[in-house]
């Protein structure tokens, strides 16, 4: 009973920061409302059994990736964003389609409710295994991905960078 008061305490905090983030209008509070949903992802992964994920969870995505976005806000020195009034196509499409996600997820947990649960830590996957088929089998998409991140990083710099403007007349003796 425990597992699941966590469960549902940790996947509030978790909807809790994701909806922050949408509505923060700085971009480093968005970033740290960033960290609280992966942070509480990593939590329901404990609770889940699922030991290594809830690490990579944290060393990855609320360590590295964070870092990197909180970087690349800093160097583009993004600032306030000004409120717009919104495109009325999202509404006309968003609204039912988020109504019709949520149905959809409701419809599948009350018809899987009745089900017998996995026990705690009986899926396969030790962290052995999973490194093998990192470093070894999906070695080329580990690589792409960090070379992805790498020119994403040249982007912002570039787009960052003051263009270099050439001196005028006036500035100039002779």
């Amino acid at each position: 009973m425990l597992h699941l008061i966590l469960f549902l305490v940790f996947g509030a905090i978790c909807v809790a920061g994701a909806v922050n983030l949408l509505v923060q209008r700085h971009p480093i509070s968005s970033a740290l409302s960033l960290v609280v949903v992966m942070a509480s992802l990593a939590v329901e992964y404990l609770l889940l059994g699922a030991e290594f994920v809830a690490a990579v969870q944290v060393i990855v995505y609320a360590g590295a990736v964070m870092v990197l976005f909180v970087f690349v806000i800093m160097l583009l020195n993004a600032g306030e964003e000004e409120l717009t009034k919104g495109s009325s196509v999202a509404m006309v499409i968003g609204v039912p389609g988020v109504l019709a996600g949520g149905l959809l997820v409701a419809w599948v947990l009350i018809r899987r409710s009745g089900q017998s649960a996995v026990a705690l830590g009986a899926l396969p996957g030790y962290p052995k295994t999973i490194g093998w088929l990192l470093f070894h089998e999906f070695l080329l998409p580990f690589e792409l991905t960090s070379v992805l991140v790498l020119i994403a990083i040249l982007g912002a710099v570039f787009l960052a960078a003051k263009p270099d403007t050439p001196p005028s007349p006036e500035g100039r003796k002779g």
